[in-house]
């Protein structure tokens, strides 16, 4: 019984050694990791649609020809339609962005004088110093920021180039590459691992589709809602919001800051802050109770806690793609560790 325990406990040692030496080399090649991220996930969204192609009787290599045409139509009416609107309002921003952080302050020292004369006037006055010298650092940082931006935009442009490419080979290939791959996998639990991954392409596949409607829907809502509510840069918030939807919890906060921050510096009164919460708890609301459960057929049953910080952790090591699939990666941990803990690995005499 002590020998058995010490094996399992070092093959879970083992086990998160060789997780923790996977995630540093990552994080140290993580722009190569996020490139082929991005091919992954594009791939994976794609691949239904290369399996209903077989099963009409056409030809992988077919498949992908007709399926790249149809996406090059649709990428030419973005570069002539879209992507030349979202560049315009995204230019804008950035040399109109001092000017709205300066209008802020401004605002701020007219709050701070009429509220000299409250009892509680030396606590409002450290919120707004303290809300004022963030301003000055957010401002003397937009320099800095637009050149990260643009560093950042670099890589992804790069990305753009390369993943069509990636994309090709994982569809052409995606046979030889499963066939490879059980090759390797030990012939005792080759039936087990083979079933568990089943499991883990049904939970991350359903979610990055899932997740990509829903995203495309909050984007929608939002965009219409702050248009008609008048808000500066609806375009912008509403895509910042969709993308937003990702993150579990915390996602609806951090859409809601910069349209509240927009609509206050234009309008300069509690109404629309009221109106611009409530858009956005009804589209909200709409989505956690009525889209997301036609659209997720079945809950992950994540940890709410450990969500948050499997996020983060991910967020902070490949940005956007880290954010995107930390949730896929830690059902796809539960699942191995469910069958872990009900011995499916072990060896059986």
């Amino acid at each position: 019984m002590a020998h058995t325990n010490d094996s399992t406990v070092f093959r879970t040692i083992s086990v998160v050694l060789v997780i923790g030496a996977v995630a540093a080399g990552g994080y140290a090649i993580r722009h190569t990791v996020s490139c082929f991220l991005l091919s992954f996930v594009i791939a994976y969204l794609l691949d239904p649609l290369m399996v209903y192609m077989e099963k009409c009787r056409i030809k992988r290599g077919y498949g992908i020809v007709v399926l790249y045409a149809l996406l090059g139509v649709l990428s030419l009416f973005a570069m002539l339609f879209i992507v030349p609107l979202v560049a315009d309002r995204w230019i804008s921003l950035l040399q109109t962005l001092p000017s709205y952080v300066q209008k802020m302050k401004g605002l701020m020292e007219v709050q701070k004088a009429e509220l000299i004369n409250s009892p509680a006037f030396s606590e409002w006055e450290w919120l707004l110093d303290s809300a004022s010298t963030k301003l000055d650092a957010v401002a003397g940082k937009l320099g800095s920021g637009v050149y990260s931006a643009a560093s950042s935009l670099a890589f992804n442009l790069f990305n753009l180039i390369l993943a069509p490419i990636l994309v090709f080979f994982m569809l052409h290939y995606k046979p030889q590459i499963l066939d490879g791959l059980k090759v390797w996998l030990p012939l005792r639990h080759k039936d087990h691992i083979l079933k568990i991954g089943v499991e883990i392409n049904d939970s991350i596949g359903g979610y990055l589709r899932g997740q990509l409607i829903v995203s495309a829907i909050v984007a929608v809502f939002s965009t219409i809602a702050l248009f008609i509510l008048d808000v500066d840069y609806a375009l912008l918030n509403g895509l910042f919001a969709g993308a937003a939807s990702v993150l579990p919890f915390i996602g609806v906060f951090l859409a809601t800051v910069p349209p509240l921050f927009f609509a206050y510096i234009k309008f300069q009164n509690g109404t629309i802050i009221l109106k611009v919460i409530g858009s956005f708890a009804a589209i909200y609301f709409l989505e956690g109770y009525l889209v997301k459960p036609l659209v997720f057929k079945e809950s992950m049953n994540l940890n709410p806690l450990m969500t948050v910080i499997v996020v983060m952790a991910f967020g902070e090591m490949m940005g956007f793609w880290g954010i995107l699939l930390a949730i896929p990666i830690a059902a796809a941990l539960k699942i191995m560790s469910i069958h872990w803990r009900r011995g499916d690995f072990s060896v059986k005499e």
